[in-house]
């Protein structure tokens, strides 16, 4: 059985460090995990190869450069932008028609119908998973000129899908509201379905202090891991390492436009820092194995009860069986349990935050057992081959041999 991966989004690679990167390999890996053979159509497909990945056949389909690209109006360069990527993804779908599939899997991108061209072509069941309320970010953040293609996309995308698996409720709630005109409310509880992010429990494995290795006369290390932008709070960490009473140590694991602040921020506030810069996905279980604890920091915005994402790297602090600390917002909430999994806290608050992390480095029988409880919750709910799992069940699709 043939599986068509769609990833049209030009600003992910498929081969990449970033979260989005390692969801795209590692839904691929338990789609052969249950004996499908998968062929990958992406717009970006990056360099950083896993070895296990490296027979992957991926047909690299450029978002063409348009001539207006060169304009001087930001506007004009914006419109010529989202028709290029218009016209990759109908590459895309012209590719896959052709080269035939028995199914066709597709991250949700802007301005791409790939998977509802093909679904209709060839007659074959269609997964679209939805990431983000992404017309919404584009509108909010970035520019966004077609405002009537990107909602007809979507739509035509959701009319296609056999099945749309949506990161969390918000995003769910947000794929109703946007594009499920034209459906029945039981069509769109048939097709939509909560699928948050997993992990790889045998990718990454329990650290070396939650089975009571930590080794001796070194102080415990605490550890963020993630891209140095704003929305991800490592300033709170960091001041919250200058506040500590207890001895720990920080290390922030990836890189970001933030990096060089927070390396002055340290500096300014006298503490040694850590910063491993970019870090491929399949590195981060080698910085996870010797810490004692994981942060993740998320500041507090005006939409933070409202946010919508799935913290790829709570799941894997969970997996690597490490107490985590999170700031309270969120789908967060709903995956700590606050004294059992971890700690959670008040978010852009150093001091509740420098609090946490000494309960936690001051008491490391507390934290193991932390870790170990973390880690048995990723391995009984949140691995990525259950997250498939849920996204296939009821629809018939299932191993390369028929047995669902």
């Amino acid at each position: 059985m043939r599986l068509a991966y769609i990833s049209a989004d030009p600003g992910i690679p498929v081969f990449g460090s970033k979260g989005a990167s390692v969801h795209v390999q590692e839904i691929i890996r338990c789609w052969r995990a249950l004996g499908w053979e998968v062929t990958v159509y992406a717009t970006r497909v990056g360099d950083q190869v896993p070895q296990d990945l490296a027979d992957l056949e991926v047909v690299h389909v450029p978002v063409p450069k348009a001539p207006a690209a060169q304009a001087e109006d930001r506007m004009e360069r914006v419109a010529a932008r989202e028709q290029a990527q218009q016209k990759a993804a109908q590459e895309i779908a012209a590719q896959v028609v052709a080269a035939g599939a028995d199914a066709v899997y597709e991250r949700y991108s802007l301005f791409s119908t790939a998977l509802a061209e093909v679904c209709q072509t060839l007659s074959i069941p269609g997964f679209l998973e939805v990431n983000a309320p992404l017309i919404d970010e584009q509108q909010t953040h970035r520019d966004l000129i077609d405002h009537h293609g990107a909602h007809a996309a979507l739509k035509h995308q959701v009319s296609h899908a056999t099945r749309i698996a949506c990161v969390s409720e918000p995003v769910a709630d947000w794929v109703r509201s946007t594009a499920g005109a034209g459906l029945t409310p039981q069509q769109m509880q048939d097709r939509v379905v909560v699928t948050p992010n997993g992990v790889n429990v045998e990718r990454i494995r329990p650290s070396k202090d939650s089975q009571g290795c930590l080794e001796a006369g070194r102080s415990p290390v605490v550890v963020f891991v993630g891209t140095l932008k704003p929305w991800h709070g490592v300033e709170h960490l960091v001041e919250a390492r200058a506040l500590a009473t207890t001895s720990w140590r920080l290390r922030l694991v990836g890189d970001g436009p933030q990096g060089q602040a927070l390396a002055e921020q340290a500096t300014r506030l006298g503490i040694e820092v850590e910063f491993t810069g970019a870090v491929a996905p399949e590195h981060i279980p080698g910085h996870l194995e010797d810490c004692a604890v994981a942060v993740a920091p998320y500041p507090r915005t005006e939409q933070s009860a409202d946010q919508y994402f799935s913290p790829l790297k709570i799941y894997e602090y969970c997996a690597a069986a490490l107490p985590v600390v999170a700031s309270r917002v969120g789908q967060v909430p709903q995956i700590i349990d606050d004294g059992v999994t971890g700690l959670l806290v008040e978010p852009s608050d150093p001091v509740d935050l420098a609090r946490a992390v000494d309960d936690l480095v001051g008491d490391p029988r507390r934290r193991r057992a932390s870790g170990r409880a973390a880690r048995e919750m990723a391995e009984r709910e949140r691995s990525w081959d259950r997250v498939l799992e849920a996204i296939l069940d009821g629809t018939g699709v299932g191993t390369a041999d028929g047995r669902p």
